[in-house]
């Protein structure tokens, strides 16, 4: 969740996911999502910037330390006699 204000008509505007936000002065400053828009950004200023941490975990805690342990492992060579 993204916070912003406009410098010309001090309006703060929180983000949404699907709602389009606007201050509705000559500026027209709009927040959707994280993607601000405006006609002059170097008058909008960014108050707060909450990022959601994706927790995409396809393997479990059990799953995470084998594979380390597997990547720490020595490989040991075989020799074998040809005839």
């Amino acid at each position: 969740m993204i916070e912003v204000r406009c410098k010309l008509c001090n309006t703060e505007l929180k983000s949404h996911q699907t709602q389009t936000r606007c201050c509705g002065c000559t500026n027209m400053m709009t927040i959707v999502g994280d993607k601000i828009t405006a006609l002059d950004l170097s008058k909008v200023v960014m108050v707060n910037n909450f990022q959601l941490k994706s927790t995409n975990k396809y393997l479990s805690d059990e799953d995470m330390m084998f594979q380390e342990e597997r990547r720490n492992r020595d490989f040991r060579r075989l020799e074998f006699e040809v005839r």
